[in-house]
């Protein structure tokens, strides 16, 4: 019942916002709407009538539409045929567009909720005469780990300013104790009472290490040999520190058939061991035989940052879509990762967001699927084929072109034929969503919880 509830509610109010953008467009450029209805009919009810425009709730509740004057063919004053090249396109545009900065608002919004944000320990470089951290000793090379209860962590990602988020409550009592690491040694030093990881990074410059965690390690594999375990964090390979610019992958690429050492801290405590990895790993596995993860810890961005990271992750997020048959066609993808998914598959990974978010009381689930959904839906509507935004916009372009529109009632017999072949090919999406078994996003993971 949740999946089915939170599966009508998300793709309502995605389908809301893109019928308004169409809707807003046309009659601002004098096209008359003759119906604003969410859901498909047949109708259940009219809500209301504003300026000729029937507003209503139909019994089919996936989609919407904002039906103008347009579908017998009509070439009369006030309709869609009658208006202008460009006053179609901005009609047409406007839906798209819509999701598109739907899509920003709801990524800008899984920032402010609380994301998790790709951290490492803190490696000094420089810590000021008279800060906190050397008023507790602290040199340049040391490896800050924890303060009392809590991890010394700072941003991976230099130009994301964020806040970290406090969850729970903290142990409290007895003594601060900074844990640090100087060399191969794990060392401490009592701060004073209060002091927070945020207070003793003031006046100490740093660089992220410990980056990289293993999540998992495969039977019979290089790392199980090694001795590596779930939960590891790497700090470097063959005496390269590894980071987001040297990652671990191209470390272990770079010395593949070669015995090389491995350093990585667990449990608090510094463990080096041996490892070769393989030149000619078996198909599905890397050459540790291992899978890893960033470092990640929960934290949030104000109004202004998280607006601006939600049109960055809007942007790369088109240009990730927009990239796959580059990708498929050079080997770089496997066509299983790129399947499409239909209304099944989607309701299905709606109701496991919106199962993480209340399994965890964290907003980021549901407002980050939203966000690639509602980008998904204006890549999908842009789609030059019949019966999609795409495909209307390709017949205002080849109307320029040609110098006269093609006859509204043959284009309307097109757009019919594209919608029935489209409805078509949903149909075979959805039953093999429903005998395939689907991928579920693990959302414990990325939460780290």
């Amino acid at each position: 019942m949740i999946t089915v509830v939170s599966f009508i509610i998300v793709l309502g109010i995605l389908v809301f916002f893109h019928e308004l953008g169409h809707y807003w467009v046309a009659r601002r450029n004098g096209i008359a709407v003759e119906e604003f209805g969410m859901g498909y009919p047949p109708r259940l009810v009219k809500l209301f009538t504003y300026d000729g425009t029937d507003f209503t709730i139909n019994l089919i509740p996936f989609g919407g539409f904002a039906r103008m004057s347009e579908d017998s063919g009509e070439v009369t004053p006030g309709s869609f045929n009658a208006a202008s090249k460009g006053a179609r396109a901005m009609t047409l545009f406007a839906g798209p567009l819509m999701n598109g900065l739907l899509a920003v608002v709801l990524f800008a919004a899984s920032f402010m909720a609380g994301f998790p944000a790709v951290v490492g320990y803190a490696q000094v470089t420089t810590a000021a005469a008279g800060s906190p951290a050397a008023a507790l000793g602290i040199q340049s090379g040391d490896v800050l780990l924890s303060l009392g209860d809590k991890p010394v962590q700072i941003s991976a990602v230099p130009e994301i300013d964020y806040e970290v988020m406090e969850r729970g409550e903290s142990a409290g009592g007895g003594e601060n104790v900074l844990r640090f690491s100087r060399g191969d040694e794990i060392l401490e030093a009592v701060a004073p009472a209060g002091m927070s990881p945020q207070t003793l990074l003031d006046g100490v410059e740093a660089v992220p290490v410990l980056v990289t965690q293993i999540t998992l390690v495969a039977d019979d594999t290089p790392a199980q040999e090694a001795g590596l375990r779930e939960g590891d964090l790497v700090y470097s390979v063959g005496g390269s520190v590894i980071s987001l610019d040297l990652p671990l992958s191209d470390e272990i690429r770079r010395n593949a058939g070669t015995e090389v050492s491995m350093t990585v801290l667990r449990d608090g405590e510094w463990l080096t061991v041996p490892v070769t990895p393989r030149a000619d790993p078996p198909p599905g596995q890397g050459a540790l035989g291992v899978q890893i993860g960033p470092v990640n810890t929960l934290a949030t961005l104000p109004l202004t940052a998280a607006l601006w990271q939600g049109v960055r992750s809007t942007g790369e997020y088109i240009s990730l879509v927009l990239q796959l048959p580059v990708l498929l066609l050079m080997g770089q993808m496997e066509p299983a990762d790129a399947q499409l998914t239909g209304p099944v598959g989607i309701a299905q990974m709606v109701g496991g967001a919106v199962n993480a978010t209340l399994d965890t009381g964290l907003w980021f689930p549901i407002f980050r699927l939203s966000a690639i959904l509602s980008a998904a839906l204006a890549i999908t509507n842009l789609l030059p084929l019949p019966a999609l935004d795409g495909g209307r916009l390709l017949f205002i372009a080849f109307e320029t072109l040609r110098g006269r529109r093609v006859n509204p009632e043959r284009e309307g017999l097109i757009h019919m034929v594209g919608f029935m072949l489209l409805l078509g090919l949903l149909v075979l999406i959805t039953v093999r969503d429903i005998t395939t078994a689907q991928q579920g996003i693990d959302w414990a993971t990325i939460l780290g919880e």
